[in-house]
């Protein structure tokens, strides 16, 4: 049995700084520390593995075959190593943000720009995950935008904007030649929702006047099923902007509750951005 705890970054990286300087005297020079203790560093490393990684002569040092293997499986740790201490630290430098179905609609644009003039050394990225926290639990954005109350005490909230609800409707359907449709003028339709993101469920109608429900998790399929016929969608806002369709037409649902934008982070960790972030979000719904 062989304990890779006793293994340790700094035995890879001498393993490695010997294989691409060629000998033990340029390996100690590249990594600033004696050729003893290149030499020890190594033999406490295959005593740990319990096999032989290198051949020694009097001219060269070259892999066995496991240490080939061994060197190989090195860098890819150690390029990990290096990739988890960049994530780590990449906080002033790059602010993921996550949503679900529509990033923030016609304001989309204007974010971007404007953090970009705002804050060139801090990257902004939009990433679209389909999940409640749109990606913020998955570890895959920093802070997120979501559209329904989030129930986990791992994350804070703060309301940044509201969007009007409207009703996605295929472009030949009867209620697409109104402007606005009320809530009972759907009721005998069928409604495509997402229950895991979507803002629209049934409780929107009173009990008795609710309309038939069918689900969808993707924003595409959803679009595509409604601009056939079969469904009607209701969305918020943003929708209709970041997501213009052919053969699709959004009208206002003008006795709907309008829909709540919430910007949510880590509570024990926020990012270092989040409050620029929900500032410029708050400006820029504030100002229409």
């Amino acid at each position: 049995m062989h304990d890779a705890d006793t293994i340790d970054l700094r035995q890879l990286r001498c393993l490695v700084a010997i294989v691409d300087e060629g000998t033990f005297t340029d390996a100690a020079i590249a990594l600033g520390v004696s050729q003893a203790a290149v030499s020890r560093t190594l033999a406490s490393l295959e005593r740990a593995l319990g096999v032989r990684l290198l051949r020694r002569t009097s001219r060269a040092v070259t892999p066995t075959a496991t240490g080939l293997r061994v060197v190989a499986q090195a860098r890819r740790v150690l390029a990990d190593v290096t990739e988890l201490v960049r994530e780590a630290t990449s906080g002033h430098e790059r602010v993921r943000i996550g949503y679900a179905w529509s990033a923030l609609g016609r304001h989309t644009v204007a974010f971007q720009r404007r953090w970009t003039a705002a804050h060139p050394g801090t990257d902004l990225l939009l990433v679209r995950v389909n999940s409640p926290s749109a990606g913020l639990a998955e570890g895959a954005c920093d802070l997120a935008v979501i559209r329904r109350p989030l129930d986990d005490r791992r994350f804070d909230t703060a309301i940044v904007g509201l969007e009007r609800r409207l009703c996605a409707l295929a472009a030949d359907d009867p209620l697409a030649r109104r402007r606005s449709v009320r809530l009972a003028d759907l009721t005998a339709r069928t409604l495509l929702i997402d229950r895991r993101t979507g803002t629209a469920t049934p409780e929107l109608w009173p009990p008795g006047a609710r309309p038939a429900v069918e689900e969808t998790h993707d924003v595409d399929d959803w679009l595509t099923a409604i601009a056939a016929g079969r469904f009607i969608g209701v969305t918020a806002e943003s929708t209709a902007n970041q997501y213009p369709r052919p053969g699709i037409v959004y009208r206002p649902v003008r006795d709907a509750e309008p829909v709540a934008v919430r910007l949510a982070w880590w509570r024990d960790d926020p990012h270092p951005a989040h409050q620029a972030v929900r500032e410029l979000l708050t400006e820029l719904y504030r100002a229409g």
